[in-house]
């Protein structure tokens, strides 16, 4: 599997990616310390990475969860992660979280990143509902969901703590698939 666009490819997590996962989350930290933290705390050094790499490529294979990078095709440079989680096989439901690389903030690179999941999603995955979960003043990621023709559906009621934080009201929106 892999999806492109413009100069960009998603790829499954792989083993190879944990030095470069590692490095893109310490240079990210300050981003993702609030909506992020177990995969900031879980990738802060070259062997934590390692482990959690490994971690995430079995649960991709298991499909419990899956996690992509998104990197400049000609340089190799990891961009960002996208996960698709909370999945309900049941209900044919997952939910996207993502995270963009200081250097490829206000590119539209995550807007098109998840435009090319939702159809593998929905094509490959089989899913039928995809959920964007997103604190309001988050306005980079309200963006994405809007430019993605997510859907919003209502406002989820202290449905993420922060770290050392209160309760967060969260902003549902979702996708379906219309085949």
């Amino acid at each position: 599997m892999n999806l492109r666009f413009d100069n960009f490819e998603i790829n499954p997590i792989h083993n190879g990616d944990a030095w470069k996962l590692c490095d893109f989350i310490v240079a990210n930290q300050d981003r993702l310390k609030r909506y992020f933290p177990k995969t900031l705390a879980q990738n802060l050094t070259p062997t934590l990475s390692q482990l959690f790499v490994d971690k995430k490529v079995k649960q991709f294979y298991n499909k419990e969860e899956f996690l992509f990078t998104i990197k400049q095709s000609e340089s190799r440079e990891l961009a960002g992660i996208i996960y698709i989680k909370e999945l309900n096989w049941n209900t044919k439901q997952g939910e996207y979280a993502y995270c963009i690389g200081y250097p490829f903030e206000g590119k539209n690179i995550t807007s098109k990143a998840v435009k090319c999941l939702s159809e593998f999603a929905f094509t490959q995955l089989q899913l039928n509902t995809l959920q964007i979960i997103v604190h309001k003043d988050n306005i980079g990621s309200v963006k994405v969901a809007k430019n993605t023709n997510f859907k919003w559906i209502k406002t989820l009621k202290n449905e993420f703590t922060p770290n050392g934080e209160k309760p967060l009201d969260m902003e549902l929106y979702e996708l379906h698939n219309e085949t």
